[in-house]
């Protein structure tokens, strides 16, 4: 029986993890994170629940990355503190791996084989081909997972394109002939599955790129994702055109454009690279800067300059701010805040919303027909996605001629099974996320972000007194201090009053009492709980400190 069971990725954007075992062999495909949801709030980001793979850590002989995304890489450091295994990954990708790992002190013991495009790899009774895709990172693949059973093909995540200038187009001969011979069942990434049509081209993108900074007579500042090499170098190749230098700020981008040089994937002319402190030696108009920041990260070099923070760059009239990068849902606020600053502070400033100067990583409608028409699968389960995305792309198979009993809609923790009498969603594995605060790892539940949220809308309210232990009588206080609650100016009717009800609290509760300082303390968080509400409609949370001398 060959299991498939998803770990992360399959309800949600981001978190992407899925499991392959047969008999006593299991390996995993990508091992990544997402970051928080807004009611998610001091967390830094959040890994999916390892549980399964800790259950079964002797059977595990490989982790296989499909490429250099955070939500498909992130959580690598956190999987290799339960089972340390072999890392197979193309070589962009395992440069990124390398940069991650030697941060988390992982790297000495960390066993990376690179792997190209074409390159095979067998893991017990499973044998693996890498087959290229176009994505928004370079060095991208799609896996053909040989099993006993027939041939498994995870798409990654990817796009169609037919221009092969940069060797990174999806190689769509190979996923025919794996089509030709037979495919159990395609995996395919779900992500664009409500956009009709195909993705632009990349040529669209760098035409557009090259007229909007067309004619500038300040500096141009372009931000979007460090990862997106094929982007830097359309912007290198204009730069280069107008005789131009060029700058790379923020550290993820620095990484990224030196890894892509190292192998050969980024061509720059030494003499037209600068240096960020050298900035100020150039005229305005001979700038195009490149940096981070397109999705209003606080601490990002794009946000920094937007707050006029930053060491070498101040924003003025006539610069020219593009972010080449979609605005991810979730962040639209914190992009738009920085956009208005920039605005604020003199700078033109062009966006996806007003211009082509982005295209999705990710195949649209006729993108993902064609791979269900290459590869000819004659089961279908759709991946990387919401709940949502994964229902429509098992309609758009569906439309195809894909049957509805073959198309296998499962979530993540359900197991899917294929045997020799066919495939079947079965019982549901222990799955969900972990959510990792500073250096706690999954020390944040549901109670903690209740009190956090309650924290935040409402604020705290803080009672101290001490009780004489021998006669219940009150020998300190009570005092009352309040944060995030009401200005403090006006709280004093507000916290004298709430004084007199805790006072009356205290008499109500005999010296003679069991556990007298416990009861007191739970009957005043109910009483000044119902007090604030009826006297401002407003639930603070209530921390009396109460101590017996």
């Amino acid at each position: 029986m060959l299991k498939i069971i998803p770990l992360g990725g399959l309800g949600e954007i981001g978190l992407n993890m899925m499991v392959f075992e047969y008999h006593d062999t299991l390996f995993i495909v990508d091992c990544g994170l997402m970051f928080p949801e807004d009611y998610m709030l001091g967390v830094d980001y959040v890994i999916p629940d390892m549980g399964y793979i800790q259950a079964n850590r002797s059977k595990v002989a490989a982790v296989v990355l499909t490429h250099a995304h955070e939500d498909h890489i992130g959580a690598l450091p956190f999987l290799l503190r339960i089972v340390n295994v072999p890392i197979f990954g193309t070589p962009f990708t395992l440069g990124v791996v390398r940069n991650k790992l030697e941060e988390a002190g992982l790297l000495p013991s960390a066993r990376l084989h690179e792997i190209n495009a074409g390159g095979r790899i067998k893991l017990g009774e499973f044998e693996l081909e890498f087959i290229r895709v176009r994505h928004s990172v370079v060095d991208g693949v799609g896996l053909a997972i040989e099993t006993p059973l027939g041939v498994v093909i995870h798409t990654g995540d990817f796009k169609i394109s037919h221009n092969n200038s940069d060797g990174m187009a999806t190689d769509v001969n190979r996923f025919a002939m794996y089509g030709d011979k037979g495919t159990l069942a395609l995996l395919s990434d779900s992500t664009n599955v409500e956009k009709e049509g195909y993705t632009i081209s990349a040529q669209q993108i760098g035409a557009s790129l090259a007229r909007v900074t067309e004619g500038r007579r300040g500096r141009i500042i372009i931000a979007l994702f460090a990862s997106n090499i094929t982007r830097i170098q359309q912007i290198v190749n204009i730069a280069r055109a107008r005789q131009k230098k060029i700058v790379f700020s923020g550290r993820s981008i620095e990484v990224a454009v030196r890894l892509a040089q190292e192998l050969g994937y980024l061509q720059i002319p030494t003499d037209m690279q600068l240096d960020i402190d050298d900035i100020g030696y150039y005229p305005d108009d001979e700038i195009i800067l490149v940096t981070t920041g397109s999705q209003g990260e606080p601490m990002s070099v794009l946000a920094r300059m937007a707050a006029g923070t930053h060491k070498y760059i101040k924003i003025r009239k006539e610069d020219t701010v593009i972010l080449s990068s979609k605005f991810i849902p979730g962040n639209e606020r914190a992009i738009a805040g920085i956009i208005n600053r920039l605005y604020r502070l003199g700078a033109d400033v062009i966006y996806e919303k007003i211009s082509d100067i982005h295209v999705s990583g990710h195949g649209f409608q006729e993108e993902l027909k064609l791979m269900i028409n290459l590869t000819k699968p004659r089961f279908f389960m759709p991946i990387h996605g919401e709940y949502r995305h994964l229902t429509l792309h098992s309609r758009l198979a569906q439309s195809i001629g894909i049957p509805a009993e073959r198309v296998l809609l499962a979530e993540n923790g359900k197991v899917v099974t294929f045997d020799r009498q066919g495939a079947r969603l079965q019982e549901r594995i222990a799955t969900g996320r972990v959510l990792i605060d500073g250096k706690g790892i999954g020390d944040v539940g549901r109670s903690v972000l209740k009190e956090r949220r309650n924290l935040s809308e409402h604020g705290l309210v803080v009672v101290v007194m001490a009780l004489d232990e021998d006669t219940g009588t009150i020998v300190h206080g009570p005092e009352m201090f309040s944060r995030g609650f009401v200005f403090e100016l006006e709280t004093g009717h507000l916290l004298d009053d709430a004084v007199c009800v805790t006072l009356e609290v205290v008499e109500d509760v005999s010296p003679e009492a069991p556990n007298r300082a416990s009861k007191i303390r739970s009957k005043l968080q109910s009483v000044l709980k119902q007090y604030f509400y009826f006297t401002i409609a407003r639930r603070p949370m209530i921390l009396p400190i109460i101590i017996e001398v």
